[in-house]
């Protein structure tokens, strides 16, 4: 799969100054809570469908590590089973997978019947809004991963870390779990290594797309 890098994201200059820090975050934060306000017909919506799809409830909440290393808990709508953790071992071994890095398994069994639209259509992201309105979160950056995943990072990887993980982010934008690991650790690095407010928009203006083909997205 070709991914779009532009030469422009490669030469934008590193803008990681605490002013800079700053503006980012009051606009996310801003931005976000906008967002949650403006979505929450369709919040309540989503909570009544998954309510009648399945037992269980309506967010799931995992501790993911953020900007640092420090953990938070990152919020999303339920898309599987109640009992979906107990299930995992036994959906990779049936898939022939083990436990790594983005571990998408297609056509997941767990997988409910809304919760197939709702990651189709990256609705199961929007109570992460939440999570960037408390600064856990910003609107752009590397994809927050669980502790186990991130002890298995180089010292290379362990630059995802240097910024806050994001609701969409390079990768997200140029196919999501169709890319290889390897290659969404390079876009993740290059977004670190040269992030700026102007970057920011251009994924963001983006998104939308990438979410309408729903490549990547299961």
């Amino acid at each position: 799969m070709t991914v779009d890098v532009t030469a422009e994201v490669l030469l934008t200059p590193v803008r990681n100054s605490r002013r800079h820090r700053a503006i980012k975050s009051a606009l996310d934060r801003t931005a976000a809570a906008i967002g949650l306000v403006a979505a929450s017909p369709l919040l309540m919506v989503i909570a009544a469908a998954i309510r009648r799809d399945s037992p269980g409830p309506v967010l799931y909440c995992q501790e993911r590590i953020g900007y640092g290393g420090e953990p938070f808990r990152m919020y999303k709508f339920r898309t599987m089973t109640a009992d979906a953790e107990t299930q995992l071992l036994t959906v990779l071994a049936s898939e022939g997978m083990v436990l790594g890095p983005l571990y998408k398994v297609k056509r997941d069994p767990r997988v409910t019947r809304v919760g197939a639209v709702l990651r189709r259509l990256s609705l199961d992201e929007l109570p992460q809004l939440w999570n960037v309105v408390r600064g856990d979160m910003s609107l752009v950056g590397p994809r927050p991963q669980v502790a186990a995943e991130v002890d298995t990072y180089s010292t290379e990887m362990c630059r995802r870390l240097l910024v806050k993980p994001g609701m969409t982010g390079l990768w997200q934008v140029n196919g999501r779990s169709d890319l290889p690991w390897e290659e969404a650790v390079r876009l993740d690095l290059h977004y670190v290594d040269h992030w700026s407010l102007r970057l920011d928009w251009q994924i963001l203006r983006r998104t939308p797309s990438a979410v309408r083909r729903s490549a990547g997205a299961y």
